[in-house]
């Protein structure tokens, strides 16, 4: 397995892995924004909604309400997905890409690139980057132990590298 394949990264990110498995972050109550993908971007959310794995991490899929093509669960408390959601404005923060921020980290898991972002309440983040579509993935604060953040990105990588390209993505998601 690929974990982290970024050079200036590498060090960084198995200690950030360990650190983001046991904080981060998805809503108990089960609903979640749906995000409005553009005209580009949505049949890609909806190819990735059609291969999406039953199980992640050993948690089976119960999508959170509303229901849409766009945001996928599983577990409870749930793993949450969202497809079509804007760039995270750290997806180009030169001090992210050089590893000079503590809040950000990019790294790679079977061939699937993930922008890890600290958010305010100490939870953590997973926005692909480098795909035609953004991916965003959150764990629930629950979830815990130094190898359940690349378990769930291990799952989760061959659906998303099946639908979604490789390319940029639009800006606005």
């Amino acid at each position: 397995m690929n974990i982290f394949r970024h050079r200036p990264l590498a060090l960084l990110a198995p200690a950030l892995l360990i650190a983001v498995a046991g904080c981060s972050t998805a809503d108990d109550s089960g609903t979640v924004a749906v995000p409005t993908p553009d005209a580009r971007t949505a049949p890609l959310c909806r190819d990735l909604d059609k291969v999406l794995p039953r199980t992640v991490d050993g948690r089976t899929r119960a999508d959170p309400e509303p229901r849409s093509a766009y945001t996928a669960g599983w577990g409870s408390p749930a793993i949450i997905l969202r497809c079509g959601v804007v760039r995270p404005p750290k997806m180009i923060d030169a001090k992210v890409a050089q590893g000079d921020d503590p809040n950000a980290i990019g790294g790679g898991v079977n061939g699937v690139d993930w922008l890890m972002e600290k958010q305010g309440d100490g939870t953590w983040r997973f926005t692909t980057s480098n795909r035609r579509a953004y991916v965003q993935v959150t764990l629930p604060e629950k979830l815990s132990g130094p190898d359940d953040s690349a378990q769930v990105m291990t799952d989760l990588a061959p659906a998303v590298k099946k639908a979604i390209p490789k390319g940029i993505a639009s800006m606005r998601g």
